[in-house]
C-alpha cells in the first residue's frame, strides 16, 4: 500500500462482507467503491469512501471512514492500531449508543502489524470545533466535557473494569513505569540544558520521588472509569444541529482504565494557556460533575473531582517527557510541558508532593 492507495480491505467484496455482517445490506450488494478523501496522520491513514449499491438501500451507509495503519510503519509508530482495534472490538459494543462512531469492522494482524477500522462517517452531521491548536469557545468546550461525562458515567466503578474491560496496573508496574520515566527525564534534561530551569528540574524530580505516594489514588481502584487517554478537544465530533447528546468521541488508541479527571486535565491543563484556562476551567469542571450526577454517578462529590483534577494535572508533567522520548515533534511536547507546568503552579499542585 502506497501512502495514497487503498488497503486491500477496501475492495468491494471485503466491504460488502463487513456491511453484511453488520446487518445493513439486507441481502443486497456493493457495486462500487471510490475514494473521496485521503490523508495521513501521525498514527494512521484516513480514507473517506463512497459506496454504490445494487438497488435502493435505506440502511446502508453512502460513505464510510476507513482508518488504517501507515504504509511505511505497519501497526503505527507506537502500536496504537492494535489498542484501538481492541477498543472497537471489545469495549465499544458495551457502550450506550451515541458515544462513539459505529464500527463496522475492526481488524489487527499480529503477523504483519497491519490493521484497519471501518467506521461510521460523521462528516455531514458533525464537525470538529476548531483547527488545532485553536481552542474552542465555552459552549463548544461544554459540549465536549459533557460528552466525556456521558461516556465515563456509563462505566463508573463498573465491576468489569480491569477484568473484562482493560487491565489494572499493580504497585510493581507503577514502580517500573516510574523507573522508565526517570530514564526518559534524564535524557530530556540533558537535551534541554539551561532551557530547563532548576525550579522545573526540581519539580520533575520531586514528582518521580513522590510517585509511590501519588499512585495510591489509582491503586485504590475507587471512582474509576474508562478514559480516552489522548483527550484533547480535536478528538470529539460535535453535532451540527446542536443536539444535546450528539457528541461523539473518536481516536481511542490511548484508552485505559483510570481516573476520569485524567481526560479533563489533558483537555484543559495540557492544551490551554493560562488566561483562557483560568476563565473556563472551574465552570467546565462544574458542568462535568453535574453531568456525572445526572447520569447516575453517586458518592463522588465536587471536591473529590477537584482533588483528582489537581493530581491529574500534576501527573501530566510526565506526558511531554514521554513524548520527547518517543520522537513526537517539539512543537507538541515543548508547548505541552510549558502549559502543564503553568497549570501545576496555578492549581498549587506542589502541595501534593512529598
Amino acid at each position: 500500500m502506497t501512502p495514497s492507495s487503498l488497503p486491500d480491505f477496501a475492495e468491494r467484496a471485503s466491504l460488502e462482507e463487513a456491511l453484511c455482517k453488520a446487518g445493513v445490506l439486507d441481502g443486497r450488494s456493493v457495486t462500487g467503491v471510490s475514494t473521496e478523501a485521503s490523508y495521513a496522520t501521525v498514527l494512521s491513514h484516513i480514507f473517506r469512501l463512497r459506496l454504490a449499491y445494487a438497488g435502493a438501500m435505506s440502511k446502508a451507509p453512502a460513505t464510510l471512514i476507513l482508518k488504517a495503519g501507515l504504509a511505511d510503519r505497519p501497526g503505527g509508530p507506537w502500536a496504537g492500531g492494535k489498542h484501538e482495534v481492541a477498543f472497537y472490538r471489545d469495549v465499544a459494543p458495551l457502550m450506550p449508543r451515541g458515544i462513539v462512531p459505529r464500527c463496522f469492522a475492526a481488524h489487527w494482524n499480529g503477523d504483519t502489524g497491519t490493521w484497519h477500522l471501518l467506521l461510521e462517517d460523521l462528516t455531514d452531521s458533525h464537525f470538529i470545533a476548531t483547527r488545532w491548536p485553536l481552542p474552542p469557545d465555552f459552549a463548544q468546550s461544554e459540549s465536549v466535557i459533557r460528552t466525556r461525562a456521558r461516556c465515563q458515567a456509563a462505566f463508573w466503578d463498573d465491576p468489569r473494569l480491569g477484568v473484562a474491560i482493560g487491565t489494572w496496573q499493580d504497585a510493581r508496574a507503577h514502580e517500573e513505569a516510574t523507573k522508565a520515566m526517570v530514564a526518559h527525564f534524564s535524557r530530556f534534561a540533558d537535551e534541554m540544558g539551561d532551557r530547563l530551569s532548576l525550579e522545573r528540574r526540581s519539580l520533575c524530580e520531586r514528582l518521580f520521588d513522590s510517585a509511590p505516594h501519588l499512585a495510591q489514588r489509582y491503586l485504590s481502584r475507587r471512582n474509576m472509569t474508562i478514559i480516552q487517554g489522548d483527550a484533547h478537544v480535536w478528538n470529539c465530533f460535535l453535532p451540527k444541529d446542536g443536539a444535546k447528546d450528539g457528541g461523539r468521541l473518536f481516536d481511542w488508541d490511548a484508552w485505559q482504565v483510570n481516573t476520569g479527571s485524567d481526560d479533563l486535565a489533558c483537555m484543559m491543563a495540557q492544551q490551554w494557556y493560562p488566561e483562557l484556562r483560568q476563565r473556563f476551567e472551574l465552570r467546565l469542571l462544574d458542568c462535568f460533575h453535574e453531568e456525572l450526577v445526572a447520569r447516575g454517578v453517586q458518592g463522588y462529590d465536587r471536591r473529590a473531582l477537584q482533588d483528582d483534577y489537581r493530581l491529574s494535572a500534576l501527573w501530566l508533567i510526565a506526558t511531554p517527557i514521554w513524548q520527547h522520548a518517543i520522537g513526537i515533534p517539539p512543537v507538541i511536547w515543548w508547548n505541552n510541558f510549558e502549559r502543564v507546568c503553568m497549570a501545576v503552579d496555578d492549581l498549587d499542585c506542589r502541595e501534593l508532593l512529598l
